[in-house]
């Protein structure tokens, strides 16, 4: 039972990549932050002194972000979809399909928890950058496929 929740991607729920989509979900949710405050902060400002009330305005700007950062996790999840069955040395390293639950659901929950985290301690989003492109780098430069971690414990 175990083994379906923390294993190998291709049977498990949650796996070594989970840690990387909450740091890039902090990332992710950082930057659509900033983005939606920039576009969306004049409408919002306009409508809250017209008709709708403060906490409406509040639950509408997590809404807004949290749809940016689910439509990014989606857009994600088709292209790694698509390396994993296009064969040759990207498929090698993807090492199977993702189990349909990880990728449906666990992680893109993982971004939306990495926003909520950008969004609670704004202090975290360098260091989680950093320590999401050091993943990154050591993850494809270094080890010679993607579960290479997990396999060694």
């Amino acid at each position: 039972m175990l083994e379906m929740i923390w294993g190998l991607k291709t049977e498990a729920i949650f796996d070594v990549w989970t840690i990387e989509h909450i740091l890039s979900g902090i990332s992710i949710g950082a930057g659509c932050i900033v983005h939606n405050k920039k576009h969306l902060g004049d409408i919002f400002h306009a409508v809250k002194e017209k008709i709708i009330p403060s906490k409406r305005i509040s639950f509408l700007k997590y809404k807004y972000d949290i749809l940016a950062v689910l439509f990014l996790a989606y857009l994600w999840e088709t292209i790694e979809h698509y390396l994993e069955t296009s064969g040759g040395i990207v498929e090698y390293w993807f090492q199977g399909v993702e189990f349909w639950p990880n990728r449906i659901i666990s992680d893109p929950l993982m971004l939306v928890l990495g926003y909520l985290i950008a969004k609670k301690y704004p202090k975290l989003i360098w260091p989680a950058r950093v320590l999401s492109i050091l993943w990154l780098f050591v993850h494809i430069f270094i080890f010679p496929h993607s579960m290479y971690l997990h396999e060694l414990f």
